[in-house]
């Protein structure tokens, strides 16, 4: 008999690593050191009403596609702010990078934050330049959201491909898990709204690619959930990819992002440049 699995220790993740205070609070300082050294370098532009309603972006010289970082916290934690030098590895290499905040739960719903990320992506799409999104966590489920959204039915006047790659560390794609963990408490999903949230379940992009990758040290429904959709949208007829961030736990999965020389940091800038 399979053992039931236990969502709540799979999904905790600031349970699963005790240090996660330390880690977070690294992230703002660091954050906060990279906007000071580039004072004149980023500026802060608005996509919707709302006071989180706004889009830090870091400007550098290509003209290649647009690198999305859209941050993690569950939907209910955090801000653009927390992930600024994330920005460092790519605009080292004259890649620009546009890091989004969003309304969070419970004050707004799951699918309310799906909107707000295809309104900052029609923002962005304005600037004349494609799109590659990346995101973490959270982020990375609303980077396969905006990967999978039909441009052309939410505004006629849009390309067909203002996204034209996604890039997902240790993401989440099917939300159904959740429902029965204390992530939910926030997110008030039921089963219903979890799979209508859940971009697994919806048609598989036309075109474009995918890729997958998962800190080696997370939990096994992380593993499964990343190389699910991966096998998914393959599947169903798209370039994709599945690896791991060796020796990374959730937390530390994204810090490759802040070095150009990393692995991580050379794929994106690979799809950034890629015509």
């Amino acid at each position: 008999m399979t053992a039931e699995i236990d969502y709540e220790a799979e999904y905790n993740n600031r349970a699963r690593v005790p240090d996660h205070p330390a880690l977070i609070a690294g992230w703002a300082r660091d954050a906060q050191a990279y906007r000071a050294s580039r004072p004149n370098l980023f500026d802060t532009i608005s996509y919707g009403p709302g006071a989180r309603n706004t889009i830090d972006v870091f400007p550098s010289r290509s003209e290649g596609a647009i690198v999305v970082f859209i941050h993690g916290g569950y939907w209910q934690a955090l801000d653009g702010s927390f992930f600024s030098h994330l920005a460092a590895g790519l605009n080292t290499h004259g890649i620009s990078v546009a890091i989004p905040s969003y309304d969070l739960c419970p004050q707004v719903s799951v699918d309310d934050i799906i909107a707000q990320m295809r309104m900052a992506a029609r923002a962005l799409a304005r600037l004349g330049r494609c799109l590659v999104v990346s995101g973490h966590s959270a982020g990375g489920h609303l980077a396969a959201c905006l990967m999978a959204t039909d441009w052309r039915s939410i505004d006629a006047a849009l390309p067909e491909d203002i996204v034209k790659a996604a890039y997902t560390i240790s993401g989440l794609f099917d939300l159904g898990p959740l429902v029965r963990t204390s992530v939910n408490a926030a997110l008030g999903l039921d089963r219903a709204g979890a799979k209508r949230a859940s971009p697994l379940f919806w048609p598989v992009p036309s075109g474009g690619s995918l890729d997958a990758v998962v800190g080696a040290d997370e939990s096994a429904e992380y593993f499964r959930q990343s190389r699910t959709i991966a096998d998914t949208w393959r599947r169903g007829g798209i370039e994709t990819r599945f690896a791991e961030v060796p020796g990374a736990n959730h937390f530390t999965a994204i810090a490759p992002l802040a070095d150009p020389r990393s692995p991580m940091t050379l794929r994106l800038l690979e799809l950034a440049l890629h015509r």
